[in-house]
């Protein structure tokens, strides 16, 4: 009967009151709600607010949510419809490269803990994901880069064609030529829906999707969420390749071969200060003293590794 609009503050000013106005012009009740752009507002504080200003505008279990934003506005929106009035549907518009590609599509909601990234949260499938290429036009090469980080783990994971045309085409996808970055949208995106179908909460092969995330998340609590995520995901991925090679199951070739395409990309591959055991035992994947690695053997190809951090 209506829809509740969650978007970031950054956003609702982009495109958000727009959004709304174009909604009701077409006959469609809608309210937007907002919150402070960034990782900081994704806790539980911010839930239970906007939980309270929903209810305050009447909305029912015949409402729908749209997520409307990057990540951040994913998550938080889709865990809002994941536990609103027991769950009510909810929409996906992703904004940035990396929900695109990544939040958007899955149905991981979630917030943060001080403890950790992603630490409370549901799975809740979206009724529909709208992915619309224009919407990259206003973000900032970082973000476009920030994106870019999780389209090269989909290709090291599970598809060497998709590395090697990001390696041939890299210029073209940062200036968001049209053809190309459609192309690699649209892959990385069939990439998940595959992997999610066969394992929707994360029992076995959907774990293979946090390639890089496990160090990558850990990179992030240290720098009290300033690092943007693909950037800490970079970092992610070479680190545990070099676990991979350790263990004889990379070769140092194609481990250089990934680092190189990161550095191409002008994203981090590098860290001061390495996460250490106790940043790690943070990661909601550990199963007691043991954490999950996903470990490439090959690009295109990973397996997965219990590695005990004590």
């Amino acid at each position: 009967n209506k829809y509740a609009i969650i978007t970031d503050s950054k956003v609702k000013r982009l495109y958000g009151n727009k959004f709304l106005r174009e909604l009701n012009k077409n006959g469609i009740e809608a309210e937007i709600f907002h919150f402070p752009d960034g990782e900081k507002s994704k806790n539980i504080e911010t839930i239970h607010k906007l939980c309270e200003e929903i209810v305050n505008k009447n909305f029912d279990r015949k409402s729908a949510i749209i997520a409307l934003g990057g990540g951040v506005p994913g998550d938080i929106a889709g865990f809002v419809a994941s536990i609103y009035m027991r769950g009510i549907p909810y929409i996906q518009i992703p904004t940035t490269l990396l929900a695109m590609v990544d939040s958007s599509v899955g149905g991981k909601t979630g917030v943060d803990l001080d403890s950790g990234k992603n630490l409370i949260g549901a799975f809740k499938q979206p009724k529909a994901v709208f992915i619309d290429i224009n919407f990259l036009e206003t973000l900032a090469k970082k973000q476009i880069r920030n994106g870019l980080a999780e389209i090269i783990k989909y290709g090291v994971i599970k598809d060497e064609k998709l590395f090697t045309k990001i390696e041939q085409n890299l210029t073209k996808i940062l200036q968001l030529e049209e053809k190309i970055t459609t192309e690699i949208i649209k892959k990385s995106v069939e990439i998940k829906t595959e992997v999610v179908e066969k394992d929707e909460e994360e029992q076995g092969l959907r774990m293979i999707l946090n390639y890089g995330h496990t160090y990558g998340h850990a990179i992030e609590k240290i720098s009290n969420y300033s690092l943007l995520h693909g950037y800490a995901i970079s970092i992610g991925m070479v680190l545990v390749n070099k676990i991979a090679v350790d263990n004889n199951l990379l070769s140092k070739e194609e481990a250089e071969r990934v680092k190189k395409l990161l550095k191409e990309a002008k994203l981090p591959t590098t860290i001061i200060k390495k996460p250490n055991k106790n940043d790690l035992m943070s990661d909601k994947k550990r199963i007691g003293d043991k954490i999950n690695f996903i470990l490439p053997t090959k690009i295109g190809e990973v397996t997965i590794k219990q590695i005990s951090c004590q």
